[in-house]
């Protein structure tokens, strides 16, 4: 991982908090598939997950509350050549960003997605979240969550994402595994990390995680649409491991007319100045 650490930092998480494994986990999978830091972009929103890209040397946009799929998008498309990684919160992601979520899954921009999700608010201290459970007690829902509790994956299978998955980060091995399958698949890739809370989440603890879901066999078939829905909609226990695989279609990137008849990113593409001063002097546009 050592061309990953940072060195004389401060991490801004509570001690025990979940998001470690998921950081230590992240660096580990990008030396393991020789992902040099040059090529690789961290794209976040706000929240305590959207501190990860503080915390890897790489290049990274930190951008606002909700809003870390557009511009990964607008990276992805205008540099295809970099490894552009998402890292979020369940509130982040699904919450102030669920537009995007559903519009970028429709989109299928070439996007590796983590969210950390620990079913709690925890930068504001302990609100409840999208996915926080029904009857799950708040200093705000003092007589607990009446809400229906989000669910990225039956949203993700829904909208026939590219890569669906599910893990939780009491198992390691199972996260880089999975971490490094949604890292190296071709199209818009959803990692839903369960993460302990330590400080404002006491019920949905890692032992809470270890009980409450399970890992799906061998013999299960993540390409098969309707089992996979099916898969999705469970609940405790939640199943763990690539939920759905939709069989392959071309990512956002590939579908823009620029690349056509030219695959040069448009990073590297010089500006026509007489045509754009051209353009402008039409009063075309």
């Amino acid at each position: 991982m050592m061309h990953f650490d940072m060195e004389k930092i401060d991490i801004a998480w509570c001690p025990g908090c979940g998001n470690f494994g998921i950081l230590n986990v992240l660096k580990r999978t990008l030396v393991d598939l020789k992902i040099r830091p040059q090529d690789l972009v961290l794209v976040s929103g706000i929240g305590q997950a959207a501190k990860t890209p503080h915390y890897i040397k790489a290049n990274f946009f930190n951008g606002l509350h909700g809003r870390a799929l557009p511009p990964a998008t607008a990276i992805k498309a205008v540099n295809p050549e970099l490894k552009v990684i998402v890292t979020s919160g369940d509130g982040d992601m699904y919450g102030e960003g669920g537009n995007h979520f559903i519009h970028a899954i429709r989109r299928n921009p070439d996007l590796t997605v983590i969210v950390h999700n620990n079913m709690v608010y925890g930068l504001t201290k302990g609100q409840a979240s999208p996915t926080s459970q029904l009857g799950f007690v708040t200093p705000l829902q003092v007589d607990g969550v009446f809400e229906e509790p989000f669910n990225p994956l039956a949203v993700a299978v829904a909208l026939n994402a590219s890569f669906v998955a599910r893990t939780s980060i009491h198992d390691l091995a199972l996260t880089q595994k999975l971490f490094a399958q949604a890292i190296q698949h071709k199209g818009f890739a959803l990692v839903d990390t369960f993460t302990p809370c330590v400080s404002f989440n006491k019920v949905n603890t890692r032992q809470w995680y270890q009980e409450h879901t399970y890992i799906v066999g061998d013999d299960y078939d993540p390409q098969d649409r309707n089992e996979a829905f099916k898969k999705a909609v469970e609940a405790e226990p939640w199943p763990l491991g690539v939920i759905y695989k939709s069989p392959a279609k071309a990512s956002f990137e590939e579908n823009l007319p620029v690349y056509k008849n030219n695959k040069q990113p448009l990073i590297d593409r010089r500006v026509q100045w007489e045509k754009l001063e051209a353009l402008i002097e039409s009063k075309k546009i």
